[in-house]
Protein backbone atom coordinates (compact mmCIF):
# COMPACT_ATOMS: atom_id res chain seq x y z
CA UNK A 1 0.00 0.00 0.00
CA UNK A 2 0.79 3.21 -0.73
CA UNK A 3 1.61 6.12 1.74
CA UNK A 4 -0.90 8.99 1.87
CA UNK A 5 0.92 11.85 0.33
CA UNK A 6 -1.80 13.97 -0.29
CA UNK A 7 -0.92 17.03 1.93
CA UNK A 8 2.66 17.00 1.33
CA UNK A 9 4.47 19.47 -0.14
CA UNK A 10 5.15 19.39 -3.55
CA UNK A 11 4.19 20.38 -7.82
CA UNK A 12 1.40 19.85 -9.25
CA UNK A 13 3.23 19.72 -12.87
CA UNK A 14 6.77 18.54 -13.43
CA UNK A 15 8.89 19.30 -16.93
CA UNK A 16 10.94 16.20 -17.52
CA UNK A 17 14.14 17.65 -20.17
CA UNK A 18 14.03 13.82 -21.43
CA UNK A 19 15.97 14.67 -25.33
CA UNK A 20 17.03 18.63 -25.42
CA UNK A 21 19.90 17.73 -27.80
CA UNK A 22 17.27 15.60 -30.12
CA UNK A 23 15.05 18.20 -32.93
CA UNK A 24 14.31 18.22 -36.12
CA UNK A 25 13.45 22.06 -36.35
CA UNK A 26 16.04 25.10 -36.19
CA UNK A 27 13.95 27.28 -34.67
CA UNK A 28 15.87 31.02 -34.87
CA UNK A 29 15.31 32.01 -30.92
CA UNK A 30 16.23 28.42 -29.99
CA UNK A 31 18.88 28.71 -27.13
CA UNK A 32 19.84 24.84 -28.38
CA UNK A 33 19.26 24.51 -31.75
CA UNK A 34 19.07 28.01 -33.23
CA UNK A 35 21.48 28.42 -36.73
CA UNK A 36 22.96 30.93 -34.30
CA UNK A 37 23.55 28.62 -31.22
CA UNK A 38 27.19 27.17 -30.73
CA UNK A 39 26.11 24.68 -28.51
CA UNK A 40 25.20 21.62 -30.19
CA UNK A 41 28.34 22.18 -32.37
CA UNK A 42 30.44 22.11 -28.88
CA UNK A 43 29.11 19.10 -27.81
CA UNK A 44 30.14 16.82 -30.66
CA UNK A 45 33.52 18.69 -30.33
CA UNK A 46 33.72 17.94 -27.03
CA UNK A 47 32.96 14.16 -27.72
CA UNK A 48 29.74 15.18 -25.42
CA UNK A 49 27.06 12.32 -25.77
CA UNK A 50 23.48 13.46 -26.72
CA UNK A 51 21.61 14.28 -23.20
CA UNK A 52 18.93 11.35 -23.16
CA UNK A 53 16.91 10.77 -19.31
CA UNK A 54 17.09 7.34 -18.41
CA UNK A 55 13.17 6.63 -18.15
CA UNK A 56 13.58 4.62 -14.88
CA UNK A 57 13.71 8.23 -13.70
CA UNK A 58 10.56 9.00 -14.48
CA UNK A 59 8.91 5.50 -13.72
CA UNK A 60 10.13 6.48 -9.53
CA UNK A 61 9.12 9.81 -9.73
CA UNK A 62 5.55 8.78 -10.81
CA UNK A 63 5.97 6.17 -7.96
CA UNK A 64 6.88 8.10 -5.70
CA UNK A 65 4.01 11.04 -6.57
CA UNK A 66 1.16 9.20 -5.83
CA UNK A 67 -0.96 10.88 -3.48
CA UNK A 68 0.52 14.12 -3.72
CA UNK A 69 -0.96 16.60 -5.76
CA UNK A 70 1.11 15.86 -9.47
CA UNK A 71 -1.68 15.86 -11.65
CA UNK A 72 0.58 16.47 -15.34
CA UNK A 73 3.80 16.00 -16.55
CA UNK A 74 5.49 17.71 -19.23
CA UNK A 75 8.15 16.03 -21.65
CA UNK A 76 10.68 17.56 -23.00
CA UNK A 77 10.45 21.29 -24.20
CA UNK A 78 13.51 21.76 -25.27
CA UNK A 79 14.14 19.62 -28.48
CA UNK A 80 11.09 17.69 -30.05
CA UNK A 81 9.83 14.91 -27.05
CA UNK A 82 8.16 12.98 -30.26
CA UNK A 83 11.48 11.65 -31.10
CA UNK A 84 12.44 10.35 -27.87
CA UNK A 85 12.44 6.58 -28.13
CA UNK A 86 10.56 6.32 -24.75
CA UNK A 87 7.95 8.44 -25.27
CA UNK A 88 5.19 5.16 -25.67
CA UNK A 89 5.89 4.57 -22.34
CA UNK A 90 5.77 8.30 -21.11
CA UNK A 91 2.08 8.19 -22.24
CA UNK A 92 1.24 4.77 -20.95
CA UNK A 93 2.70 5.93 -17.80
CA UNK A 94 -0.02 8.42 -17.38
CA UNK A 95 -2.49 6.32 -18.15
CA UNK A 96 -1.50 4.13 -15.24
CA UNK A 97 -0.85 6.67 -12.49
CA UNK A 98 -3.97 8.49 -13.44
CA UNK A 99 -1.61 11.85 -14.63
CA UNK A 100 -2.45 14.18 -17.74
CA UNK A 101 0.31 14.62 -20.23
CA UNK A 102 1.01 18.45 -21.41
CA UNK A 103 3.00 18.10 -24.58
CA UNK A 104 4.56 20.98 -26.47
CA UNK A 105 5.54 20.13 -29.86
CA UNK A 106 7.07 21.82 -32.89
CA UNK A 107 3.41 20.52 -35.01
CA UNK A 108 6.04 18.15 -37.07
CA UNK A 109 4.34 15.30 -35.53
CA UNK A 110 7.81 12.85 -36.52
CA UNK A 111 7.86 9.22 -37.70
CA UNK A 112 4.02 8.41 -37.41
CA UNK A 113 2.26 11.64 -38.41
CA UNK A 114 -0.36 13.32 -37.17
CA UNK A 115 -3.43 10.91 -37.22
CA UNK A 116 -1.24 8.31 -35.16
CA UNK A 117 0.28 10.44 -32.47
CA UNK A 118 -2.92 11.81 -32.04
CA UNK A 119 -4.79 8.86 -31.28
CA UNK A 120 -2.04 7.91 -28.81
CA UNK A 121 -1.81 11.81 -27.30
CA UNK A 122 -5.58 12.81 -27.23
CA UNK A 123 -6.67 10.31 -24.60
CA UNK A 124 -4.16 11.12 -21.50
CA UNK A 125 -3.97 14.51 -22.42
CA UNK A 126 -4.73 17.62 -21.06
CA UNK A 127 -2.92 20.59 -23.61
CA UNK A 128 -1.11 20.12 -26.47
CA UNK A 129 1.41 23.17 -27.10
CA UNK A 130 1.91 23.08 -30.90
CA UNK A 131 4.57 25.54 -31.57
CA UNK A 132 3.67 28.30 -33.80
CA UNK A 133 5.30 32.00 -34.96
CA UNK A 134 3.42 32.82 -38.08
CA UNK A 135 0.16 33.66 -39.98
CA UNK A 136 2.05 32.99 -43.47
CA UNK A 137 4.62 30.35 -45.12
CA UNK A 138 7.15 33.43 -45.17
CA UNK A 139 6.99 33.92 -41.21
CA UNK A 140 6.89 30.98 -40.22
CA UNK A 141 9.55 29.62 -42.28
CA UNK A 142 11.74 32.08 -41.60
CA UNK A 143 11.98 31.54 -37.98
CA UNK A 144 11.03 27.77 -37.65
CA UNK A 145 13.75 26.68 -40.01
CA UNK A 146 13.29 23.62 -41.43
CA UNK A 147 9.44 23.60 -40.78
CA UNK A 148 6.96 23.42 -44.23
CA UNK A 149 3.80 26.01 -43.92
CA UNK A 150 1.15 23.54 -46.09
CA UNK A 151 2.54 20.62 -44.09
CA UNK A 152 2.25 21.99 -40.15
CA UNK A 153 -0.73 23.54 -41.13
CA UNK A 154 -2.66 20.25 -42.28
CA UNK A 155 -1.57 18.40 -39.44
CA UNK A 156 -3.40 20.74 -37.01
CA UNK A 157 -6.31 20.42 -39.21
CA UNK A 158 -5.64 16.57 -38.88
CA UNK A 159 -4.80 16.41 -34.66
CA UNK A 160 -7.76 18.46 -34.06
CA UNK A 161 -10.09 16.15 -36.07
CA UNK A 162 -9.30 13.18 -33.75
CA UNK A 163 -9.05 15.04 -30.85
CA UNK A 164 -12.60 16.63 -31.50
CA UNK A 165 -13.99 12.97 -33.15
CA UNK A 166 -12.88 11.63 -29.60
CA UNK A 167 -14.77 14.20 -27.47
CA UNK A 168 -17.55 13.56 -29.28
CA UNK A 169 -17.47 9.74 -28.36
CA UNK A 170 -17.51 10.67 -24.46
CA UNK A 171 -13.84 10.41 -24.43
CA UNK A 172 -11.12 12.88 -23.26
CA UNK A 173 -10.70 16.40 -24.93
CA UNK A 174 -7.51 17.52 -24.36
CA UNK A 175 -7.02 21.23 -24.93
CA UNK A 176 -5.03 23.08 -28.19
CA UNK A 177 -3.09 25.85 -28.09
CA UNK A 178 -0.51 28.13 -30.34
CA UNK A 179 2.30 28.47 -28.62
CA UNK A 180 4.36 31.49 -29.38
CA UNK A 181 7.36 33.26 -29.30
CA UNK A 182 7.09 37.57 -29.31
CA UNK A 183 9.35 38.77 -31.89
CA UNK A 184 9.78 41.95 -34.20
CA UNK A 185 8.83 39.34 -36.79
CA UNK A 186 5.58 37.94 -36.13
CA UNK A 187 4.07 40.87 -33.38
CA UNK A 188 2.35 41.95 -36.54
CA UNK A 189 0.85 38.93 -37.26
CA UNK A 190 -0.61 38.68 -34.16
CA UNK A 191 -4.35 38.91 -34.80
CA UNK A 192 -4.28 37.26 -37.28
CA UNK A 193 -2.81 33.98 -36.26
CA UNK A 194 -5.47 34.35 -33.26
CA UNK A 195 -8.27 34.38 -36.35
CA UNK A 196 -6.40 31.86 -37.71
CA UNK A 197 -6.64 29.50 -34.20
CA UNK A 198 -10.36 30.45 -34.07
CA UNK A 199 -10.81 29.14 -37.65
CA UNK A 200 -9.22 25.97 -36.80
CA UNK A 201 -10.40 25.15 -33.50
CA UNK A 202 -7.36 25.85 -31.66
CA UNK A 203 -8.46 26.34 -27.98
CA UNK A 204 -5.90 29.33 -26.83
CA UNK A 205 -3.12 31.50 -28.17
CA UNK A 206 0.03 31.85 -25.51
CA UNK A 207 3.43 33.24 -25.49
CA UNK A 208 6.07 34.57 -23.95
CA UNK A 209 8.98 37.45 -24.91
CA UNK A 210 12.45 36.25 -26.55
CA UNK A 211 14.91 35.27 -24.32
CA UNK A 212 17.43 36.82 -26.78
CA UNK A 213 20.85 34.28 -26.30
CA UNK A 214 22.51 35.42 -29.44
CA UNK A 215 23.56 39.28 -30.86
CA UNK A 216 21.90 37.60 -34.51
CA UNK A 217 18.46 38.30 -32.49
CA UNK A 218 18.58 40.88 -29.74
CA UNK A 219 17.14 43.66 -32.42
CA UNK A 220 13.76 41.26 -33.08
CA UNK A 221 13.05 41.54 -28.82
CA UNK A 222 9.70 43.38 -28.20
CA UNK A 223 11.16 44.68 -25.00
CA UNK A 224 14.47 46.56 -26.63
CA UNK A 225 13.20 49.83 -26.82
CA UNK A 226 10.35 52.05 -25.87
CA UNK A 227 8.57 51.75 -29.32
CA UNK A 228 9.23 48.65 -29.67
CA UNK A 229 6.93 48.36 -26.26
CA UNK A 230 4.95 51.05 -28.08
CA UNK A 231 4.18 48.44 -30.89
CA UNK A 232 3.66 45.39 -28.56
CA UNK A 233 0.95 46.86 -26.65
CA UNK A 234 -0.83 47.81 -29.64
CA UNK A 235 -0.74 44.77 -30.50
CA UNK A 236 -2.23 43.88 -27.26
CA UNK A 237 -5.52 45.68 -27.95
CA UNK A 238 -5.58 44.50 -31.16
CA UNK A 239 -5.45 41.16 -29.93
CA UNK A 240 -8.25 41.07 -27.71
CA UNK A 241 -10.52 42.96 -30.02
CA UNK A 242 -9.92 40.47 -32.59
CA UNK A 243 -10.29 37.30 -30.23
CA UNK A 244 -13.71 38.77 -29.14
CA UNK A 245 -14.50 39.40 -32.71
CA UNK A 246 -13.67 35.97 -34.00
CA UNK A 247 -14.62 33.04 -32.47
CA UNK A 248 -14.15 29.39 -32.61
CA UNK A 249 -16.89 27.03 -33.82
CA UNK A 250 -18.71 26.50 -30.44
CA UNK A 251 -18.78 30.19 -30.41
CA UNK A 252 -15.98 30.60 -27.57
CA UNK A 253 -13.35 33.04 -27.62
CA UNK A 254 -9.79 31.97 -28.56
CA UNK A 255 -8.02 32.10 -25.03
CA UNK A 256 -5.28 34.40 -24.94
CA UNK A 257 -2.69 33.80 -22.14
CA UNK A 258 0.39 35.98 -21.54
CA UNK A 259 -0.53 38.38 -23.66
CA UNK A 260 -0.59 42.01 -21.54
CA UNK A 261 1.08 45.34 -21.96
CA UNK A 262 4.44 46.21 -20.87
CA UNK A 263 5.53 48.88 -18.93
CA UNK A 264 7.55 51.52 -20.18
CA UNK A 265 10.43 51.75 -17.70
CA UNK A 266 14.20 51.62 -16.82
CA UNK A 267 14.17 49.78 -14.42
CA UNK A 268 14.72 45.80 -15.27
CA UNK A 269 11.61 44.47 -13.51
CA UNK A 270 9.50 44.63 -17.07
CA UNK A 271 6.56 43.75 -15.63
CA UNK A 272 5.89 45.60 -11.51
CA UNK A 273 4.07 43.68 -9.20
CA UNK A 274 3.68 40.35 -11.56
CA UNK A 275 4.50 37.13 -10.17
CA UNK A 276 6.11 34.06 -10.49
CA UNK A 277 4.19 31.25 -11.86
CA UNK A 278 6.62 28.25 -11.09
CA UNK A 279 8.22 28.55 -7.66
CA UNK A 280 6.41 26.48 -5.20
CA UNK A 281 3.74 24.90 -8.17
CA UNK A 282 6.11 23.22 -10.07
CA UNK A 283 9.49 21.52 -11.05
CA UNK A 284 11.79 20.89 -14.08
CA UNK A 285 14.04 17.82 -14.25
CA UNK A 286 16.89 17.90 -16.11
CA UNK A 287 18.08 14.79 -18.43
CA UNK A 288 21.13 14.54 -15.78
CA UNK A 289 18.56 14.55 -13.30
CA UNK A 290 19.36 17.80 -11.76
CA UNK A 291 16.03 19.89 -9.94
CA UNK A 292 15.57 23.18 -11.60
CA UNK A 293 13.01 25.67 -10.55
CA UNK A 294 12.16 27.23 -13.68
CA UNK A 295 12.17 26.86 -17.21
CA UNK A 296 14.87 29.72 -17.58
CA UNK A 297 17.58 29.03 -20.18
CA UNK A 298 19.88 26.26 -18.35
CA UNK A 299 22.91 28.42 -17.72
CA UNK A 300 20.53 31.37 -15.85
CA UNK A 301 18.55 29.22 -14.16
CA UNK A 302 21.92 27.99 -12.85
CA UNK A 303 22.53 31.14 -11.00
CA UNK A 304 19.64 30.83 -8.77
CA UNK A 305 20.84 28.25 -6.85
CA UNK A 306 21.92 23.98 -6.64
CA UNK A 307 19.20 22.31 -5.19
CA UNK A 308 20.15 18.92 -5.60
CA UNK A 309 19.76 15.92 -7.83
CA UNK A 310 16.79 13.51 -7.85
CA UNK A 311 19.00 10.36 -8.90
CA UNK A 312 20.22 10.70 -5.37
CA UNK A 313 17.67 12.52 -3.29
CA UNK A 314 14.38 12.71 -3.03
CA UNK A 315 12.29 15.45 -5.23
CA UNK A 316 9.99 15.64 -1.84
CA UNK A 317 13.37 16.32 0.21
CA UNK A 318 14.53 19.19 -2.73
CA UNK A 319 11.37 20.68 -1.85
CA UNK A 320 11.10 21.59 1.66
CA UNK A 321 15.21 22.41 1.87
CA UNK A 322 15.78 25.51 2.69
CA UNK A 323 17.49 26.27 -0.29
CA UNK A 324 14.24 26.08 -2.14
CA UNK A 325 12.40 27.61 0.58
CA UNK A 326 14.56 30.65 0.55
CA UNK A 327 14.37 31.32 -2.99
CA UNK A 328 10.70 31.22 -2.95
CA UNK A 329 10.59 34.27 -0.13
CA UNK A 330 13.60 36.05 -2.35
CA UNK A 331 13.19 35.38 -5.86
CA UNK A 332 12.54 39.47 -6.36
CA UNK A 333 16.29 39.83 -4.99
CA UNK A 334 17.25 38.18 -8.58
CA UNK A 335 17.78 40.32 -11.28
CA UNK A 336 16.69 36.83 -13.55
CA UNK A 337 13.85 37.20 -11.92
CA UNK A 338 12.90 40.80 -12.40
CA UNK A 339 13.56 40.45 -15.76
CA UNK A 340 11.68 37.26 -16.30
CA UNK A 341 9.52 37.44 -19.11
CA UNK A 342 7.41 34.18 -17.79
CA UNK A 343 5.95 36.61 -14.52
CA UNK A 344 2.34 37.00 -14.72
CA UNK A 345 0.35 39.58 -13.42
CA UNK A 346 -1.91 38.91 -10.37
Amino acid sequence: MQPDRSFQPGPWRITFDTNPDDCNLHCIMCEEHSPYSPLQIERIKAGKPKRRMDISLIRRMLEESQGTRLREIIPSTMGEPLIYKHMDEIIDLCAQYGVKLNLTTNGTFPGRGARAWAERIVPVTSDVKISWNGACKETQESIMVGARWEKVLENVRIFIKVRDAYAADGGNRCRITFQLTFLETNVGELADIIKLAATLGVDRVKGHHLWAHFDEIKSLSMRRSSSSISKWNEAVQVAYETAEQYRLPNGDKVLLENIFPLVHSTDIDIAPGAVCPFLGQEAWISAEGRFNPCCAPDALRRTLGDFGNLREQSLYDIWQSSAYQTLQSTYLDKQLCRSCNMRRPV
